[in-house]
């Protein structure tokens, strides 16, 4: 159970790919401009990693050193490709809207990563949780950063959830801001910088916080001289 734990908050805090790593920042900057795109993105990366890390963990055994890499990349452009061809078939429209940065999944190195650092050393149970929590991690950054450029750039949130969702899912959108038109900065690339940049200075902050609150709650050492016998 702690090392469960421990694997969670690694993926999500200690060592979250988008926000420590900074892995996979093409995507993760050039898609994030609407929540629900971050979060159709993070979906496809968390699945992608989810059926990577179990294939590479339970073949493990089956191929030589020599040939580990070359299988990782083909586990993993093999089911990008069928992702890619789903959401084409049933999501058409966010597959628009995502465009080439579904195919571009295979270039992400956070999943290569997980495949030859955890899940080739690893039994399937502990791997799928890794990919869960890496996936995560990855997805949250992902929608977070998505629905503050919305926010900011549109005055909405969760505008076009029907690409993910279905047309029941056409109503979703919420009026945040009491305008339509935001600052343009935050939905063009640049915003993508800037809002990852106030996310990672606002994680430092809340660690740096932590530290000096539990710096200040230890005892104070004793400064009484010992008594000789």
């Amino acid at each position: 159970m702690t090392d469960i734990n421990r694997i969670w908050r690694d993926g999500l805090w200690d060592n979250n790919p988008g926000l420590v790593q900074l892995l996979g920042l093409c995507p993760l900057l050039a898609v994030s401009n609407t929540a629900v795109s971050g979060l159709g993105l993070g979906l496809a990366t968390l699945i992608v990693l989810v059926v990577s890390s179990l294939l590479v963990s339970a073949l493990r055994h089956t191929w030589r050193p020599e040939t580990r890499i070359p299988a990782f990349v083909l586990i993993i452009a093999s089911t990008v490709t069928a992702i890619d061809l789903s959401m084409q078939a049933w999501l058409h429209e966010l597959s628009r809207s995502l465009g080439i940065f579904v195919p571009l999944i295979v270039t992400n190195c956070t999943i290569l990563a997980r495949a030859e650092a955890f899940a080739s050393r690893q039994p399937v149970g502990p791997s799928l949780v890794d990919a869960l929590a890496q996936g995560t991690g990855f997805a949250a950054v992902l929608v977070v950063l998505g629905a503050g450029r919305e926010v900011v750039g549109r005055g909405t949130l969760f505008d076009g959830a029907e690409m993910l969702f279905g047309e029941s899912a056409a109503g979703w959108t919420i009026p945040v801001l009491p305008f339509e038109q935001g600052l343009l900065l935050a939905v063009l690339p640049p915003g993508a910088f800037i809002g990852l940049g106030l996310l990672v200075a606002a994680r430092q902050h809340l660690i740096n916080r932590s530290r000096e609150a539990g710096v200040k709650s230890r005892p104070a050492p004793s400064t009484a001289e010992p008594t000789t016998p």
